[in-house]
């Protein structure tokens, strides 16, 4: 008490300018350190190398290709923004994303999924092709609603698009593996191979050198698609792939004048179901404070999605290039920095109830993964605040 009292004595010695500037002067300390700290604690993803930016597929002759480079929508589009700044065309900041060359892409990723990735691709390859194959003709029923017999529209960017009749249709998928460590690869190309027919060449897989995480494992396959809708979807199988059809439908119902649209696949209407109610005590808790703190620190359009980490999301392809080249985030957490991503940009985004089942298997870690998902979100929030994280 003796001490605390001399120190107040001799505070109130000291000139209200001076304590001002002492108070002023530690607070500028302290949100600079804050600051500091929050640069180095923000992850920064590796740039991808040469052999991640090549994929090996099933061959003519039943074989597996030698590495192909990976076609890059966003090596393009990053070149084309660089060279619009340099000249001084700001009015080019967005230069839209080369056309689409499928109907529809899927980008799975996956990390020692051996065991449960044949079962995901048989359910989709099945859908893709009955829906979207070359010889199916395009429906309403099929997801797309709008026709698109036109011949010629205006593209994102101000250019006229070529679209042929066959863009409606065509689909392909990117399997990503994550540094996986067991057989996925192989896996995946002898699912490829079994396939048989033409089918077999549109199963691209990728290998990552390192595992990322499972949010840089999907923006890799999302940098090359080349479709026209971009989906991805977990390698477990728990969301009901034949529900892709009512994503496209919403996509394209709530696009905006560009065609940027987004669709998220929801499993909130399960809440109080068996699926649900069975888990533990523990996990239901750790899912409600989740998403108390997630509502708390994103914005309003993203808080109000009642599900955000449903495995199973829809991009169209002009709202690629807002999103996939501005992702920092690797882990778990990444898909509400696409969320927040898109309301930034200003991009539309629906909510699709979808079919969903409890899978075995999963490598989630219910308490510490629960901790790190909040704790990436506090950070991820953050930095794109203060702006250590930009769109620029």
């Amino acid at each position: 008490m003796e001490c605390f009292r001399q120190t107040v004595t001799a505070s109130q010695s000291i000139p209200l300018p001076l304590l001002l500037l002492i108070f002023g002067s530690t607070l500028i300390g302290i949100c600079v350190l804050s600051f500091l700290i929050l640069f180095v604690v923000a992850p920064i993803p590796r740039p991808p190398t040469k052999a991640e930016k090549s994929f090996r597929c099933i061959g003519p002759d039943g074989k597996v290709s030698l590495a192909q480079q990976l076609p890059c929508w966003q090596d393009k589009y990053v070149a084309a923004k660089s060279a619009a700044q340099q000249k001084g065309d700001f009015s080019r900041n967005e230069p839209g994303i080369e056309p689409e060359e499928v109907f529809m892409s899927l980008v799975v990723p996956a990390y020692n999924e051996e065991d449960r990735l044949g079962m995901m691709l048989t359910e989709a390859v099945e859908y893709l092709e009955q829906e979207y194959g070359l010889s199916r003709p395009r429906t309403p029923e099929n997801g797309s609603i709008k026709a698109r017999m036109n011949g010629h529209s205006g593209g994102s960017n101000g250019h006229a698009v070529h679209r042929s009749t066959k863009l409606n249709q065509g689909w392909e998928v990117l399997i990503v593996s994550d540094g996986s460590t067991d057989k996925t690869i192989e896996t995946a190309l002898n699912f490829a191979r079994d396939l048989g027919t033409k089918s077999s060449a549109l199963i691209r897989v990728v290998s990552l050198q390192e595992n990322r995480g499972k949010g840089g494992a999907v923006t890799h396959g999302l940098r090359h698609v080349r479709g026209k809708h971009a989906v991805f979807a977990d390698a477990d199988g728990a969301s009901r792939f034949t529900d892709l059809g009512k994503l496209v439908k919403a996509c394209e119902q709530v696009a905006d004048g560009k065609g940027r649209g987004v669709a998220v696949g929801s499993r909130a209407h399960l809440v109080g179901s068996d699926e649900v109610v069975k888990r533990s005590f523990l996990r239901n808790f750790l899912m409600h404070s989740f998403h108390l703190f997630l509502r708390l620190l994103t914005p309003p359009a993203t808080a109000a999605i009642r599900d955000t980490q449903c495995g199973f999301k829809l991009f169209s392809r002009p709202a690629l290039p807002y999103i996939v080249p501005y992702m920092k985030c690797e882990g778990w957490i990444f898909d509400v920095e696409m969320l927040m991503l898109a309301e930034s940009a200003g991009i539309p985004v629906a909510e699709v109830p979808v079919g969903w089942k409890e899978v075995k298997g999963s490598k989630l870690n219910v308490l510490w993964d629960s901790l790190g998902m909040a704790w990436s979100l506090a950070v991820l929030r953050a930095a794109w605040t203060f702006g250590v994280y930009r769109r620029s």
